[in-house]
């Protein structure tokens, strides 16, 4: 089954630019698919530029793929998301038990790009790869739970960094409407200001320095131990891409496991950010 999502790999040229368009993404799987491979095509009507994307889509995508019996799966996706989308759906079909593969591209088909090749990948893996959420692209296949966009232009444009293990047998996941953000600590930024962004939350990640610090501010501890205290979920990761978090490393970092900040270990800030959001879909919110 593909699922064809929109973004860069099925777009035609517009007035004000690429825009999501249908038919060559079609065209592109029935040239490319060995003899004998039969493909059913979903398009999302209407397609999603994937800067677009979000909880709705990404329910779409686990409804089609909870309900298919075939051998994989190929989502065509836009690059700008990928990393959410790909941490999404590793963690809310884990334990799934056949490939669903991910794949975008830098360049729009037929432009003589990497779109061709990123499709022929994927083709193939959702036929031969184990079970699981991948992306293809710039001929590899990497594990999604952990995707990091690195490159806005080139065509190696992806890393995965390793997560942590998702508890299997399947239970397919769902995202709940919630009020999630990623905040990046800077030097100088107020803690009234975090405060205010904390108020309108019902969970953050908040990327902090290094192995975990932060800048010696008793007001921002104030403010964290205010958001948690009232019901908002904060995790935090670190702003660097590997190495993670290690409490009790640096006094410098002490403030945020007082406050009760969750400690996000190596996750990505994508991965992190899916996790809370599936938390928190899965326990009801105040007033609901």
């Amino acid at each position: 089954m593909i699922l064809h999502s929109g973004g860069t790999i099925g777009m035609l040229p517009g007035p004000d630019g690429l825009t999501p368009a249908t038919g060559a993404v079609e065209r592109a799987v029935d040239m490319l698919a060995p003899e004998g491979v039969r493909a059913t095509v979903h398009v999302f009507e209407p397609l999603v530029d994937s800067a677009e994307m979000g909880p709705a889509h990404w329910n779409r995508m686990i409804d089609a793929i909870a309900g298919f019996r075939g051998t994989g799966v190929i989502v065509a996706h836009g690059t700008d998301t990928m990393a959410y989308t790909g941490a999404a759906l590793s963690q809310a079909l884990a334990g799934i038990d056949l490939p669903v593969v991910l794949c975008g591209s830098m360049h729009p088909l037929n432009t003589g790009g990497d779109a061709e090749g990123n499709l022929a990948v994927a083709i193939e893996a959702a036929q031969r790869a184990a079970p699981g959420v991948w992306l293809a692209f710039a001929g590899r296949l990497l594990p999604a739970a952990g995707l990091v966009k690195h490159d806005s232009r080139g065509a190696d444009a992806f890393r995965s960094v390793p997560q942590p293990p998702i508890p299997t047998p399947l239970r397919t996941r769902r995202f709940a409407s919630r009020r999630l953000a990623i905040l990046t600590l800077s030097p100088g930024l107020p803690a009234g200001a975090v405060d205010a962004v904390l108020d309108k939350l019902d969970g953050a990640v908040l990327r902090v320095f290094g192995a975990g610090t932060v800048m010696s501010d008793p007001g921002l501890e104030c403010v964290l131990a205010a958001a948690i205290a009232r019901g908002c979920r904060i995790r935090a990761v670190s702003q660097c891409e590997s190495g993670g978090l290690m409490p009790g490393t640096y006094a410098a970092g002490a403030a945020l496991w007082r406050a009760g900040v969750e400690n996000g270990g190596a996750e990505t800030p994508e991965a992190a950010l899916v996790r809370l959001w599936i938390e928190l879909s899965d326990a009801p919110r105040r007033g609901d």
